[in-house]
């Protein structure tokens, strides 16, 4: 089970009848009973729910109707009504809550066969950017349970780096998927907004919202958006554009890539470590054949203020 690390292992597994989905599920939720509680990516975990989506997806395989989801291990950020699950969204005031109805994009991943294993730690109300505000604790990053995962889908990044599920879905709204993701050594899509339903999805800014995956490649990421995304009747902000394949460009060449660089991101401000590694950053991106070029943008001092309103 150690070499299923991605979506497409699992899916090649599960089709060859290697291993099941209920085996995959078990393997999981006993790590999750072995180190959740170290770093408390997981507020919530219900093993017979999480058995019997996965007795589905093999009943999908069985019948052959497995779907690009079918069988793979995910969790939820708390802010996705969930009707098997409740959702609290990190916030005492709704402990215990339980929704009539599942988020768009968690019944789509339920349509698909996937299975939630439960629901992922947050900042409360996804008001933070440490994972520390959550009144069911703070989570802890992995690698060092003495770092913060980052936020506010702290519990999302903490989860997939700590390989207690392959995947999870977060929101952003300033960085809440990019931010964690980073600090926690995953990959995060922030799609472009109305790309995926907010449907069911607990707001924080309504405008600025947006849900994506969160997992430990590119192409997992990928696989998953092309499976959330699309429109929804229930969501009249969603795009109704075609919803390309998103896996189909990810090993394109990036020869002749023009890419600008803001001078206003490079002030006196920037750690220095952090400037080294945006340099080394662009020297490798350069023998990729990406060309990079000095831009400004004049209103970027007005970026968090008007962010706050």
């Amino acid at each position: 089970m150690e070499h299923l690390k991605t979506i497409p292992a699992i899916q090649q597994a599960l089709l060859a009848k290697q291993v099941s989905s209920v085996e995959i599920a078990k393997f999981y939720l006993d790590r999750i009973d072995r180190f959740n509680k170290k770093i408390n990516a997981f507020t919530h975990v219900d093993h017979e729910k999480t058995l019997a989506y996965a007795k589905h997806a093999d009943w999908m395989i069985q019948q052959g109707h497995a779907k690009p989801l079918t069988g793979i291990p995910v969790g939820m950020k708390d802010l996705f009504v969930t009707k098997d699950m409740p959702t609290t969204c990190g916030s005492r005031m709704l402990k215990g809550y339980m929704s009539p109805f599942n988020a768009t994009l968690v019944q789509r991943f339920m349509d698909d066969g996937g299975v939630v294993m439960g629901k992922n730690n947050m900042d409360e109300f996804a008001m933070g950017s440490s994972n520390e505000t959550s009144y069911y604790g703070h989570c802890a990053n992995p690698w060092n349970t003495e770092h913060v995962p980052g936020g506010s889908s702290g519990g999302s990044a903490a989860c997939v780096a700590a390989d207690l599920a392959i995947a999870s879905i977060g929101t952003d709204t300033g960085g809440s998927i990019r931010q964690p993701a980073s600090f926690c050594g995953i990959t995060g899509i922030k799609p472009t907004y109305g790309r995926i339903s907010r449907y069911g999805m607990v707001a924080f800014a309504s405008s600025l919202d947006q849900a994506g995956p969160m997992a430990r490649t590119a192409e997992d990421c990928a696989i998953i958006l092309n499976r959330l995304s699309g429109f929804d009747r229930n969501d009249l902000t969603t795009s109704r554009m075609q919803v390309p394949d998103f896996t189909k460009t990810l090993n394109d060449s990036i020869d002749g890539l023009v890419v600008g660089l803001p001078e206003e991101y490079f002030s006196d401000q920037l750690d220095s470590a952090c400037a080294k590694l945006i340099d080394d950053a662009i020297e490798e991106l350069k023998k990729l054949g990406v060309r990079f070029k000095s831009i400004h943008l004049e209103n970027l001092k007005y970026a968090v203020a008007t962010y706050y309103i």
